[in-house]
């Protein structure tokens, strides 16, 4: 069991995108040359999200994808279930029918009970938790922080590169 790229992807081009987007729309193009993802599996994700409502699209000059809802309201378990990612520990897909004879495995209680844990785990982490993190790191390099933990505009702060000779 393990996350796939889908998944992983989706989570850091939300990621990416929610610290950028107060500057306006953020670009997939953008978002694929930080993050190092093709932009067209961008694409296809970002497809998947604007149709789950989690992003929203703007055409022309200028255009991009922005939040389509706070941040604190979007879970990972959301994006990652956008995407089509399945979470599934067990070796039937949950069915239940994991011997030829159509009934469980001895381990099959174990493994739906670690995707009930996962899932309320994935649940429970929030994409404003997860931008809140980024401030101050070099993924968020240039982005100036304007969001406190309870969703308040934070005073912005100009940070600064030093040179060294």
């Amino acid at each position: 069991m393990r996350l796939t790229t889908k998944g992983r992807f989706a989570v850091t081009a939300m990621i990416d995108m929610a610290l950028r987007q107060h500057g306006g729309p953020v670009t997939l193009a953008s978002i694929a040359e930080r993050q190092k993802i093709s932009l067209s599996y961008l694409e296809q994700l970002f497809g998947k999200l604007r149709r789950n409502a989690l992003v929203a699209s703007t055409r022309g000059p200028g255009g991009g994808y922005t939040l389509a809802k706070p941040m604190a309201t979007v879970s990972v378990a959301d994006i990652i279930s956008a995407v089509d990612e399945p979470l599934d520990a067990t070796g039937c897909g949950g069915m239940g029918n994991c011997h030829e004879e159509n009934h469980p495995c001895m381990t099959h209680s174990l493994w739906t009970g670690l995707n009930s844990r996962m899932y309320e785990y994935l649940h429970s982490v929030n994409l404003e938790e997860l931008v809140i993190q980024q401030y101050g790191t070099p993924c968020a390099e240039g982005v100036v922080n304007v969001m406190q933990k309870n969703g308040a505009p934070r005073q912005s702060r100009r940070i600064s590169l030093m040179a060294t000779t």
